[in-house]
């Protein structure tokens, strides 16, 4: 499942904060800042979705994720290897490399990574 842009949005806060209360959620958005309305409807829909849970305390909630950012970018990363790329790594690599404006030094710490993953293989 699929967060929207704006749960995604609301999704990097909590991850950053770990577990927060609506007011530090909304203290986390820059200006100008949603309506309480809005962000308690995205924090429905995202627990509808299992993206996140919450305790109450009293008529409080303090929210947490279930779904960690790494896990989460990394099924959506290859969903678009599968879907633009033709299910070939090489080809996302070759497009990555070629298309982002590396400077030769990223380009230098990415090839360190690649070898260091062949060395584990």
């Amino acid at each position: 499942m699929r967060l929207s842009k704006s749960e995604e949005e609301l999704m990097n806060i909590l991850w950053k904060q770990k577990k927060a209360f609506m007011k530090d959620l909304l203290d986390a958005y820059l200006e100008p800042k949603p309506a309480t309305t809005t962000v308690a409807t995205l924090l429905k829909r995202m627990t509808d979705k299992g993206f996140i849970n919450y305790k109450a305390f009293g008529r409080s909630r303090e929210y947490y994720p279930l779904v960690k950012k790494k896990d989460y970018f990394s099924k959506h990363v290859n969903g678009l290897i599968k879907n633009f790329f033709n299910d070939s790594p090489g080809q996302f690599a070759s497009f990555f490399t070629q298309e982002t404006n590396l400077s030769r030094e990223e380009l230098e710490q990415l090839k360190s990574l690649i070898d260091s993953e062949i060395k584990k293989k």
